[in-house]
């Protein structure tokens, strides 16, 4: 599980490519590649890892993402899965046996809309209002207009919320 030492140390772009895994930690064997996902493909940087007990795997390492909850992933012949160091746990002990100590579900993660989303949904809606009502009804119908769309906008930014 000695990912999250990988990310933890850097967290620019490039600090993940196979060439600054195999310069700064020695891990030889690493290629960026895409990997499957229910929600598409992601593409990254997959490291191959022996396990203390001999088992063979991967950790993989998305691309910088703004929303992924996740720096690191551990893929095995089960599926990929979120890492998560235990509390204490040091680099020598990551480096030197990497283990799967135990197994959970993950729980939900929230998708939030960006502010930034939310504002072009309000102030989209409200100038197409604008629009409509100085057609109909000049200065006056802008006013209004804007108001509505304005509202109407917060109305569907509420109800589309996840």
């Amino acid at each position: 599980m000695g990912a999250s030492t990988f990310v933890a140390c850097e967290r620019g772009a490039d600090a993940v490519t196979p060439e600054k895994i195999e310069q700064q930690y020695g891990v030889s064997g690493a290629h960026t590649d895409d990997v499957a996902t229910s929600e598409g493909p992601i593409s990254g940087t997959v490291v191959p890892v022996t396990l203390a007990d001999g088992r063979k795997a991967q950790l993989f390492i998305p691309q910088q993402r703004r929303n992924d909850p996740h720096g690191v992933y551990f893929r095995d012949e089960e599926g990929l899965h979120p890492v998560r160091l235990r509390e204490n746990t040091t680099r020598d002990e990551i480096t030197r046996a990497p283990a799967v100590v135990e197994r959970r579900s993950e729980p939900a993660h929230q998708r939030k809309r960006s502010w930034e989303k939310e504002a072009l949904i309000i102030g989209g809606s409200a100038g197409a209002g604008t629009a409509i009502g100085a057609v109909a009804g000049g200065k006056k119908g802008a006013a209004v207009g804007a108001t509505a769309g304005g509202i109407g906008g917060l109305i569907y930014d509420l109800a589309t919320r996840k």
